[in-house]
């Protein structure tokens, strides 16, 4: 490699590395989206049939509120003629607002447990709640329960809950309600370590004692009934307001508070009632309540938030409000990541619906871009096949090859010993272009008429074909790369359409010559299936936008017209044909001239030339954009051509990975077997397309046994080169032609199928 070469290279891994960091930080959204997304049910709880050997007798017959002191579990009871109102599964947009305003008409506070994600994803709906007097607890972050998961998950989905307030509202909290839980009674064996732990962290857990049952959506009359207390006893009463449709809580709760301050009950929090139950009980004011030692926030329920120490229960923090006393001040590091983690998820709530809206559009692109081809390819096929078809009287003046050739010591032989069977009568141009291996030697040795070797400077392979085209001796000149071979009446096929005086250029059919490898046979499908489906597409509607450069033929006065190949791009290929067609000439697909060319054979090679490939074809449009606003042929270019070719070859490609990154959303977040299958159906498309393209190619249906495994690792490397074909765009780089290597395994095209 050059010194030249080695600093584009080197200046090219920043963009590969921008590249798939872009990938990555979709990636990233797209799975915090999924992540806070977690489907919460109904409550429903199901009594466990777990021994609750290990459990304190006092803690299963005792009340709904369970501290620890010292170590030890300490139960309250609501005091009588007294409900704390509480709310699972929250907070929701439709229906916390709601009960939020009952609340307040009533002037009735409530403690809602809150869901993590749910928090993260409606951090104003938790910061009114919190300034309105209401108090908040834990209810897990994704609504797990957590009595059969590892210590690691349990501190992960505390942390991550108090994380998400202190974002949200500022504040952390000490009380805690598992998902699924209910009365204490039914706290087992495998629950029970889980209760301890947090509450040796300062967490005061809390139970059902009465239940509305609303998720059940029973009734509003059945709500009310299921949700008031007997015989005048105080009440830990429990509520939804998220989790599903409430609308009956809705419409039950503020005739329930009506109902229940008419019997003479008052309603306080969680904290309020821990409170009064102390003083009913003698217990001084500010007496610890539980103790423990760990960070609020991220380790632990005690002490100040963001700051490490031992702390209480209910004593510390209340800045007077004992209605609130759970809660705690977030600082430091616990308020700024919880901060953090509210705008990525606000980052993910608006970039996954974009990004699903974007993936909308470009699945329709793609099944258009199918149902043209198909149709269109038909048609093209029926027509060019037809026994009358003619392109005019047939073509049979000499003409002539060009072969560029540079370091082709492998292939060079047998490109020339391919053009020597030649049905056509063809003189043969090797423009040697400062090759160091030997090539000029090996084309003079073969000893075959009608060939001229014409040394020349390394300049390029432009430079290389605009040499070949002075010297040409004929008016019709065929252009072909050093590696390709030719059928014996691929120069015939390839001529025939000057027969019309219209047609500047002919486009021929390249296929893979060393397709017997895994890359081999991708390569293979993609070229049989998207670029000569897309030529015969474009053909019909006349705005073909490249004549591949391993097999084309152009009329010598058109290519002298437009200034011959150009060195602006490095898909020269590209910028004369359309240039060609700005200047009025018809460019055409001629499937029976068929050229055999060896693709590259490893995937660094294959990305260098596919990532040259790509970002020539940006430059060559960036080119020809004045085509958009001309009049004549080079304003039907530019307003059909162009805008087919950047929805279908740029922008198309682009997002498409959304598909698979949406399916693999899908899968893991949403409906495993649905998504699947609808992925299995865009499949099926796909290989319906590619069977039609190998039918009309007369190809072996045998290698479309390899696309699936195509559109699960190939396809997923052709979206990256063409992305980083687009930062480098965006970036203004540069980028030099590279040379790959070959093997000149490619010979005679006999048995090439």
């Amino acid at each position: 490699m050059t010194r030249a070469a080695g600093r584009a290279a080197a200046l090219q891994k920043p963009r590969v590395i921008l590249a798939l960091l872009l990938l990555l930080a979709l990636t990233s959204v797209m799975l915090l989206d999924g992540y806070l997304r977690a489907e919460v049910g109904g409550d429903q709880r199901v009594r466990s049939n777990a021994s609750a050997s290990e459990v304190p007798d006092d803690v299963i017959d005792g009340g709904p509120i369970l501290s620890f002191r010292n170590g030890e579990a300490q139960s309250r009871s609501v005091p009588e003629k007294t409900i704390a109102l509480t709310f699972d599964d929250g907070p929701n947009p439709t229906w916390t607002p709601q009960i939020l305003k009952i609340l307040e008409q009533n002037d009735v506070p409530g403690t809602f447990f809150l869901v993590g994600s749910m928090v993260s994803r409606y951090p104003g709906i938790v910061d009114d709640l919190v300034d309105q007097g209401n108090e908040v607890g834990i209810h897990t972050f994704t609504h797990v329960d957590l009595s059969y998961q590892s210590d690691a998950r349990i501190q992960r989905e505390m942390a991550q809950t108090q994380l998400a307030l202190a974002g949200a509202a500022g504040i952390t909290t000490t009380l805690f309600r598992a998902p699924y839980s209910s009365e204490t009674d039914a706290i087992d064996n495998y629950s029970w370590p889980v209760y301890k732990k947090l509450g040796a962290q300062g967490y005061t857990s809390v139970f059902v004692d009465t239940d509305s049952d609303d998720w059940k959506r029973p009734g509003v009359s059945k709500i009310i009934e299921w949700a008031t207390p007997s015989k005048n006893k105080g009440a830990s009463v429990l509520f939804h307001d998220a989790g599903g449709e409430r609308s009956q809580t809705v419409d039950a709760l503020g005739t329930y508070i009506k109902k229940m301050k008419a019997k003479g009950y008052t309603f306080t929090t969680i904290s309020g009632a821990v409170q009064q139950a102390d003083e009913d009980a003698g217990v001084l004011p500010g007496a610890p309540q539980g103790q423990g030692t760990g960070t609020a926030g991220a380790n632990g329920a005690t002490g100040t938030a963001g700051a490490t120490g031992t702390g209480t229960g209910a004593d510390a923090g209340a800045a007077g409000n004992s209605l609130q006393a759970a809660h705690r001040t977030a600082t430091g590091a616990t308020l700024y990541e919880g901060k953090a983690l509210v705008a990525a998820v606000a980052v993910a709530e608006w970039t996954v619906p974009g990004l699903a809206t974007g993936l909308a559009v470009v699945g329709v692109a793609v099944m258009a871009r199918f149902a043209m081809m198909l149709i269109l390819a038909r048609r093209h096929h029926r027509r060019r096949n037809r026994r009358r078809f003619s392109w005019g009287p047939p073509v049979t003046r000499p003409v002539t090859v060009v072969v560029p050739a540079y370091n082709e010591k492998e292939c060079i032989a047998n490109t020339l010993r391919s053009l020597a069977l030649s049905t056509h009568p063809i003189e043969i141009i090797v423009v040697d272009d400062g090759s160091t291996d030997g090539t000029k030697e090996i084309a003079e040795s073969l000893g075959i008429p009608n060939v001229r070797v014409i040394r020349q400077e390394n300049a390029g392979k432009p430079a290389a074909l605009n040499n070949g085209v002075r010297h040409a001796s004929h008016d019709i000149v065929v252009m072909m790369d050093g590696d390709t071979v030719f059928e014996a009446d691929t120069v015939r096929h390839l001529v025939q359409p000057f027969a019309d005086p219209g047609v500047g250029a002919v486009a021929g059919n390249a296929k893979v010559g060393n397709r017997n490898t895994v890359i081999g046979a991708w390569q293979h499908i993609e070229y049989v299936m998207g670029f000569n489906l897309d030529r015969r597409m474009y053909d019909l509607l006349r705005c073909m936008p490249t004549i591949p450069g391993a097999i084309g033929a152009f009329r010598r006065e058109a290519v002298l017209a437009v200034g011959g190949m150009s060195e602006d791009t490095l898909a020269e290929d590209t910028d004369i044909t359309i240039a060609m067609h700005r200047e009025g000439w018809r460019v055409v697909y001629q499937e029976h001239a068929k050229a055999w060319t060896e693709a590259p054979g490893s995937l660094k090679q294959l990305w260098s030339q596919r990532y040259r490939w790509s970002y020539g074809t940006m430059q060559a449009l960036w080119k020809h954009r004045g085509s958009l606003t001309d009049k004549g042929p080079s304003g039907r270019f530019g307003r059909v051509g162009m805008p087919l070719v950047v929805l279908f070859q740029i922008v198309t490609p682009v997002f498409a990975p959304l598909i698979d990154v949406f399916t693999v959303y899908s899968m893991i977040f949403i409906d495993f077997k649905a998504s699947l299958l609808a992925w299995l159906a865009v499949l099926c498309v796909q290989l319906v397309c590619a069977a039609y393209a190998f039918r009309l190619d007369r190809e072996k249906y045998r290698y479309l046994l390899m696309m699936p495994l195509q559109q699960l690792v190939y396809r997923q490397m052709m979206y990256l080169v063409l992305i980083h074909s687009c930062v480098t765009a965006l970036t203004g780089g540069r980028l030099r032609w590279q040379k790959l290597k070959r093997t000149g395994e490619v010979g005679t095209p006999a048995g090439a199928n």
